[in-house]
């Protein structure tokens, strides 16, 4: 294969940030937009003015039928997601889905399950497997250096529910939740991938603030192996960004504080700062352009890490529901 010919389905504002990032592996090009919004191809082809003579749809069954592409990126709103990519995988193309992935743990089984049978691959774009700082407290975990993982604190906070106050986020027939569901299920996902632990017993109290989608949510887990942990993503901060993840073994420590990392290890009492250099850091679009070349074997953030975050998001609505209720999972 020469280069990875991708579809782009949906290009508002993180649809024109995986194009800046396509742009740069020199082994894809983009040989299709998809949109219904004629603005939104607009102001792609203005901003990256190489798109310019590239083939636009508004349908993106289309674009699948006549494109002659090898893949598509979907980021288009949530609950599309689901019959976007099915079609995609039934036109021949591997299919790198925006987070949450699909709409639902049955729908993300089935769309899996259907991948594998048309040999395509499938993957979701959790960009934090690949940011070096979470890759090196990957890594300080399955060494062995902090020991058996008892405790974990992850806490986000971001002005969500202004900054998306009228936008489809908010509207759940589009969005199929709230901040949970949206930025928050990078914080559930990447907690997941760095311990390898597997959720069993989740309760949430949950606050949507006004708004028909979920915004504050406090969530508790008790995981298979004894871990416990907290989410707490706050969808209400009046701060624009702010992300910690606190991760306590039976010999040692490891905080993460919005990309800088601190470290204890057995018979330290005092954190530390890391000052070594942390492994390199890539993005989820060269990445899957390397997974189809067959450079690697399986994607930073393979389907199984979206469905396992459709399973842990409903159980904590499910609790939150049933005021605090403990689901087993």
């Amino acid at each position: 294969m020469g280069k990875v010919r991708f579809l782009i389905i949906g290009v508002g504002g993180m649809g024109r940030e995986h194009v800046r990032r396509l742009l740069q592996v020199p082994e894809a090009e983009i040989v299709a937009l998809a949109d219904p919004s004629a603005a939104a191809i607009e102001q792609v082809t203005e901003r990256f003015t190489e798109l310019k003579t590239v083939a636009v749809y508004t349908d993106y069954r289309e674009a699948i039928s006549q494109a002659k592409a090898d893949a598509a990126i979907i980021i288009s709103p949530h609950s599309m997601h689901y019959e976007q990519g099915m079609a995609c995988l039934d036109g021949g193309l591997n299919v790198l889905m925006e987070k949450p992935f699909v709409d639902g743990s049955e729908n993300a089984e089935r769309i899996i399950a259907h991948a594998a049978s048309v040999n395509k691959h499938l993957a979701v774009a959790y960009q934090r497997h690949l940011m070096g700082p979470y890759i090196y407290i990957r890594e300080l975990i399955q060494s062995g250096e902090l020991g058996k993982i008892n405790y974990i604190c992850a806490y986000q906070a971001q002005s969500w529910l202004k900054g998306t106050t009228g936008s489809w986020r908010q509207n759940p027939v589009l969005s199929c939740g709230g901040q949970l569901n949206d930025s928050g299920s990078h914080l559930l996902d990447v907690v997941l991938w760095v311990t390898g632990l597997e959720p069993a017993n989740v309760s949430a109290f949950i606050d949507n603030r006004g708004s028909q989608v979920d915004i504050d949510s406090a969530v508790t887990v008790r995981f298979r192996e004894g871990a416990i942990a907290t989410f707490n993503i706050v969808g209400s901060a009046s701060i624009g960004w702010h992300e910690d993840v606190s991760i306590h073994g039976d010999q040692g420590t490891v905080l993460y504080r919005n990309n800088k990392i601190f470290v204890a290890k057995e018979g330290q009492r005092e954190l530390v700062e890391v000052s070594e250099e942390l492994p390199v850091s890539s993005d989820p679009n060269r990445d899957f352009v390397d997974l189809i070349l067959g450079r690697v074997n399986e994607a930073a953030a393979p389907s199984s890490c979206g469905l396992r975050i459709a399973r842990l998001t409903e159980a904590a609505w499910k609790s939150a529901a049933n005021g605090g209720q403990v689901i087993h999972m």
